[in-house]
């Protein structure tokens, strides 16, 4: 017996089986990930709690909301703090959302389109038709991100009273598309600049003018920077607050931004149908990030780096 265990080759000498492989220790870099990993995904938790709270408290009767069972589950799904965000309560003189959706649409999506469209030809003109001086209006141009909306609220309501259109859904559309073009040329000038000038110039060969150069050459390569133009300005544009009810006096051509804060009664707030108005109102610009955010980040970096 003891020969045998003296002859005896130890386990870690013993031949593996085929396929067998011997287990690292998890190095430093694999814990550092898992590390990044778990923090990213609390971060995450921690930032979709407000979310957590409007679903849940958009599906409860209103006998259930209380600070007290904020964080619970109702006991019974209910969608009438929805039917009731919508259409309102006339008895309470409370209305509801559903025209102001349509007038945020209709104000929404003409203002995006044109803002994105003037903005796309001003790049072009900046980026491949300089002229003495564009350097200097250009930067004049841009300078408009830096203007603060409170400075310029009296001044704005001059032009478009004498416009008339003050008071108006084209009013707003108006003042949205002047806003929104310092930053849709930026975009789209950074884009143009990284276009090869020899692409413009073999079309000028060709007899392609400044109109045909665009819609031939250049347009074809924008779907990028449209797709962020139009998520930009979109998700600005539905969310403003303040042209809304600094423009339009009436609730009936009122956005939904403002209708939201005019939902809430006058003794008593329902905050399940408060939290029903708000998911109705922010549910056009998920819908947008869900069909268009993979280009947002494309577009974003097609004018970053010049080569």
């Amino acid at each position: 017996m003891t020969l045998l265990a003296r002859n005896a080759a130890p386990a870690s000498a013993l031949p593996r089986p085929a396929g067998h492989r011997q287990r690292k220790p998890p190095s430093a870099s694999r814990l550092w990930r898992v590390g990044v990993y778990l923090a990213l995904v609390a971060a995450a938790l921690f930032f979709l709690l407000p979310m957590y709270v409007l679903v849940v408290t958009s599906l409860k009767p209103f006998s259930q909301v209380s600070l007290a069972t904020m964080w619970e589950l109702p006991s019974a799904v209910s969608f009438d703090s929805f039917a009731r965000a919508w259409t309102g309560d006339p008895s309470k003189g409370v209305s509801g959302l559903g025209a102001n959706v349509w007038n945020s649409i209709l104000m929404a999506i003409p203002a995006t389109v044109l803002s994105a469209g003037i903005g796309s030809i001003n790049g072009y003109v900046f980026a491949k038709w300089r002229f003495r001086g564009s350097n200097t209006l250009f930067v004049l141009f841009v300078g408009g991100l830096f203007v603060p909306y409170l400075s310029v609220l009296i001044p704005m309501v001059t032009v478009l009273r004498s416009l008339h259109l003050y008071g108006t859904i084209p009013g707003l559309i108006f003042v949205h598309v002047v806003y929104g073009l310092p930053i849709c040329t930026l975009i789209f000038r950074n884009l143009y600049s990284t276009i090869p000038n020899e692409l413009v110039e073999t079309a000028k060969i060709d007899g392609a003018g400044i109109l045909r150069i665009y819609t031939r050459v250049l347009l074809p390569l924008s779907i990028g920077a449209f797709a962020v133009t139009f998520i930009w300005q979109f998700t600005a544009i539905w969310n403003d607050f303040l042209f809304g009810i600094v423009v339009t006096s009436q609730p009936k051509v009122q956005p939904v931004t403002v209708a939201l804060n005019n939902l809430a009664g006058s003794y008593v707030v329902e905050w399940n149908v408060q939290m029903a108005g708000a998911l109705i109102a922010a549910l056009p610009t998920l819908v947008i990030y869900l069909f268009l955010g993979r280009y947002f980040v494309r577009g974003l970096l097609a004018g970053s780096v010049k080569g």
